[in-house]
């Protein structure tokens, strides 16, 4: 009995081992395009910005960089809402490890 119940806790961490890995793994890929987006993102923010300040400078410089910098700081508001949705939104870590674990309480009870 007590040889049966430690295999089965054996199987249980390793299951922990492979979700943890797996997330990780997705944990580690989405920061990286996201900073590789982000980056991308500047750069053209960037050369937008200054090739609209260079085709207004006569006529409405303050005023065109005043609508830029406020159409930046919308998106940068939406885009961290949206993030932040994105994190109470996401999967229950260790699914599958919490459920094996609940079937094996439910084997144990009924003697």
């Amino acid at each position: 009995m007590i040889a049966s119940i430690f295999s089965l806790m054996h199987s249980r961490l390793e299951l922990i081992g492979v979700e943890l890995a797996e997330e990780r793994d997705r944990i580690v890929a989405v920061i990286f395009l996201g900073l590789v987006a982000v980056t991308f993102a500047m750069l053209a923010l960037i050369t937008l910005t200054a090739l609209i300040a260079v085709a207004f400078w006569d006529s409405y410089r303050w005023q065109v960089l005043a609508a830029l910098t406020g159409v930046y700081a919308l998106g940068a508001l939406i885009c961290a809402l949206r993030a932040r949705a994105g994190l109470h939104s996401a999967p229950i870590v260790f699914e599958a490890t919490l459920h094996e674990f609940e079937k094996d309480r439910e084997m144990f009870r009924e003697p």
